[in-house]
């Protein structure tokens, strides 16, 4: 399931297909052909034209989501009125989503499976700041446009990665979304006990955007072949690179910036 309500309030039809992409990432990331999607659909006051135009955003984004990616819209419900004093909620789309998963074995989880193993990025980072979780958690500040959704991308990079996972080529996978590349990676450490060693990145893009930017269409997969992994990545046409090595207790980012992943844990 996805709910997000701040990039339907900053732009709605981008936080249509945004809740979609990213119902549909998560099936993906774990080996799941996506089959349909339900929602649930909060807003305010119908009866005021901005709440409207929310709605109106919304369900426009989620369809054009849900036809991009083969991906049927077969049931929700819609709420209305949910204010407190003629102040309305945020717009909140919530999409669930049914996948397919053939083989039990085919599965990857997003715990880091074994120390030595090399993490790969797929999908472009541009360092997207705009509406993001650190924005707000960080600097204590909501403004920018959401990060834009390529449902093309979203297609191509997501049947990459599932075909990287039913091979078992990947041993584990877990989809970019909110706090961005490095929240991914801490979830991953945490969930498998395991620590990493992040490179940092050449270009012009702040270390702070590449870290927690929210640019869509992204996984991290961990491999035991990457130079397999980037090979396929090539040939179909899909942006992945080497970003690091799991192994040890810490998450270290460019060899400066550490902390344990009990650390992680206690906070």
């Amino acid at each position: 399931t996805d709910c997000t309500p701040r990039y339907c309030h900053a732009e709605p039809e981008t936080g249509g297909k945004q809740a979609v992409a990213e119902a549909w990432r998560n099936l993906i990331a774990v080996g799941a052909k996506p089959l349909a999607l339900t929602n649930n659909l909060n807003f305010g006051s119908p009866e005021r034209a901005p709440i409207m135009g929310q709605f109106v955003g919304c369900v426009k984004g989620i369809g054009a989501a849900a036809a991009a990616l083969d991906f049927p819209v077969v049931s929700g419900n819609v709420s209305f009125y949910n204010e407190t004093s003629g102040e309305a909620i945020l717009p909140t789309p919530v999409i669930g989503g049914l996948g397919l998963v053939d083989d039990l074995s085919q599965t990857v989880q997003v715990a880091f499976a074994d120390a030595d193993e090399t993490i790969v990025l797929v999908g472009e980072t541009t360092g997207w700041l705009g509406s993001a979780s650190y924005l707000q958690e960080i600097e204590g500040r909501q403004e920018g446009a959401p990060p834009p959704v390529d449902l093309a991308l979203e297609r191509k990079n997501g049947e990459f990665v599932h075909a990287q996972i039913v091979t078992s080529a990947a041993t584990a996978c877990h989809d970019v979304s909110d706090g961005g590349l490095i929240v991914a990676i801490a979830e991953m450490a945490l969930a498998g006990g395991i620590g990493a060693a992040i490179e940092t990145p050449g270009g012009d893009i702040p270390l702070h955007a590449w870290l927690f930017g929210e640019d869509q269409a992204r996984y991290v997969l961990t491999t035991p072949d990457p130079e397999a992994m980037l090979a396929a990545a090539k040939a179909k046409g899909v942006e992945a690179a080497v970003i690091g090595r799991t192994g040890g207790g810490s998450l270290t980012v460019g060899g400066s910036h550490t902390i344990s992943v009990d650390g992680l844990r206690n906070a």
